[in-house]
């Protein structure tokens, strides 16, 4: 993974120390709030609902179990003993103290982290695919071109101060698993014919109020002039992004407003513009940088080991614990590129106890030790909020299964409907018009059946507190949101959403519900689906295939009526 150089490090430690003033004079009352303000967003400090928030950058999802272990440090020392994943590769710590801050940005310094641009209208955290540079259907390793456009876009002088925040995701595979189309921008790297590195572009897309999905705008650019052609891209959208109105100022309302066509050419005469004034390509990338940066995402040092089936695996287990071992390799454990090998997904989606995305202290301290043990002390982190051990034997899965459980977080529900995608909400943000957080737990409580579970197979069920979408319900098969109405929770209900490959947007079925009524709700839903589901049919395809009548009438049969109740 990549290692800071001097300038990196000179960097983050010239922030903390800028940061530490800052809030002495905020503290001390020579730096008023509204000051204040702009200068926290900058460093990932928010101000919650109760307490402070700090939103951690973990560039592309990338950490070493070192950086997990300080991340663990803070959460004991400076936090509640844990720590919030999010669905941008981030961390979050729910309850800091201002005067703290300083010292946590110290800590993340040592290890070479830091939470700039995890905040503001900026360039946010670049994310990618949990799976780069061991994904069995990986066209090109991703990280180096993320790093690039990472250190392109720090603290970058013209785009410090865009309409409003912009975010990247950048995907190297056959299958995408960065929801690229929901992005700003979205980057599919590919090799042409002659095995040159391009990239095919998308621009404008994005979820929250006008969830949208990105058009292709530039197909074939060579993988050097990303950033002359992004620097492009975004001068277009600071020109005549809307600074007047917070909810038209992202760039898919811009991208809409004027049509994907014209925007491209726009953009493109901006590019011309941008060549023909910088002759010497100074605003494009070397193969010595592309050589520099991607030094550091050499393969480790793999063994010559011969491939192994999951039969092999899992007879390798004791007789009353094989079902319970199979059933976790079907859902927990991925192909990799290299005999031998397999990358590993812990699940940090334990039925009814924590919030999705939440690790406690012991929990990563713990997973650190399994990244050193099993996976060259790296690991990553999913925007479905869970973690991945990369590169691990196949021959100590079992092994690590058995450990894993210890830490409840093997439990065999990844891509199943208890693998919920969900933001902090009303019980933490500010934002948030309703609690998150009880509506998984009420959800996962009533579907704790893993072999009910099992036979519904892949169902995404993402829920947000607001119409932001942090917890990306716009893209979940199923996708709750709370509402506010006259100062009430209620919970509107999507379907139809689906990432990847073939992402779509949901369509709100009708009338909100009280929080009381989802459960129910959703045991509506998913019995619509099983009593009319073709055999092996995935929920999405059956609801694909009958639309929403069905899936609605059941849903509003028995509930909808608005009996008050809320969930604890």
């Amino acid at each position: 993974m990549y290692k800071y150089d001097h300038i990196d490090q000179t960097l983050v430690d010239q922030r903390v120390t800028q940061f530490r003033d800052q809030v002495e004079r905020r503290l001390n009352g020579t730096l008023a709030e509204e000051e204040f303000r702009p200068l926290r967003l900058q460093n990932g400090l928010y101000h919650q609902r109760h307490a402070y928030m700090l939103r951690v950058a973990i560039p592309y999802g990338l950490l070493s179990a070192k950086q997990l272990r300080t991340l663990a440090l803070i959460a004991d020392k400076y936090d509640r003993g844990y720590g919030h994943f999010t669905t941008r590769q981030n961390i979050q710590f729910n309850w800091v103290e201002l005067e703290q801050t300083p010292d946590i940005l110290a800590e993340l310094a040592k290890v070479e982290m830091h939470a700039i641009q995890t905040s503001g209208n900026c360039i946010r955290n670049i994310t990618s695919d949990a799976f780069a540079g061991v994904a069995a259907d990986e066209y090109i390793d991703p990280r180096p071109v993320c790093e690039l456009l990472r250190q392109w876009s720090t603290l970058h002088p013209e785009f410090a101060h865009l309409p409003r925040k912009f975010k990247f995701a950048i995907n190297g595979a056959k299958e995408d698993r960065t929801v690229l189309l929901c992005h700003d921008v979205g980057i599919e790297l590919k090799k042409n014919i002659v095995g040159e590195l391009t990239a095919d572009i998308y621009a404008g897309g994005g979820m929250g109020r006008t969830p949208i999905l990105g058009s292709l705008i530039k197909q074939d650019l060579p993988w050097q002039v990303l950033p002359s052609y992004l620097t492009a891209l975004l001068r277009v959208y600071n020109r005549f992004g809307r600074r007047d109105n917070l909810y038209k100022a992202r760039i898919k309302i811009l991208v809409k407003a004027l049509g994907p066509e014209e925007f491209a050419r726009q953009v493109e005469g901006e590019w011309l513009h941008l060549h023909n004034a910088e002759k010497n390509s100074d605003a494009n990338f070397t193969q010595a940088e592309w050589e520099r940066v991607a030094q550091h995402f050499t393969k480790p040092a793999y063994q010559q080991l011969n491939a192994l089936s999951n039969e092999d695996i899992h007879t390798a287990a004791p007789e009353d614990e094989r079902a319970a071992f199979a059933r976790w390799l079907e859902r927990n454990v991925k192909p990799h590129q290299v005999p031998g090998y397999a990358s590993v997904i812990l699940s940090l989606k334990p039925h009814g106890t924590v919030a999705p995305g939440d690790a406690t202290t012991a929990q990563m301290n713990a997973i650190a030790d399994l990244a050193d043990q099993y996976s060259f002390g790296e690991l990553r982190v999913t925007h479905e909020q869970n973690l991945v051990l990369a590169d691990v034997e196949q021959s100590k899965l079992l092994e690590l299964w058995q450990a894993a459980k210890q830490q409840h977080v093997a439990l065999p529900n990844i891509g199943l409907l208890t693998d919920i995608i969900a933001c902090p909400g009303g019980d933490f943000c500010s934002l948030a018009n309703a609690k998150s957080l009880p509506i998984a737990k009420a959800i996962q409580e009533r579907f704790d059946d893993l072999d009910y579970l099992f036979d519904l197979g892949d169902i995404s069920l993402n829920i947000s507190g607001c119409i932001n979408s942090c917890g990306h319900h716009h893209v979940g098969n199923i996708g709750v949101l709370g509402v506010d109405k006259d100062g009430e929770e209620w919970y509107q209900i999507t379907l139809g959403g689906e990432q990847g490959n073939d992402a779509s947007i949901g369509k709100v079925i009708g009338p909100s519900f009280y929080a009381n009524e989802i459960p129910d709700v959703m045991t509506s839903l998913i019995n619509t689906y099983v009593n009319q589901r073709a055999t092996d049919e995935p929920f999405i395809e059956t609801y694909r295939r009958l639309g929403v009548a069905p899936f609605k009438e059941a849903a509003y049969k028995n509930n909808g009526k608005h009996s008050k109740g809320a969930l604890a």
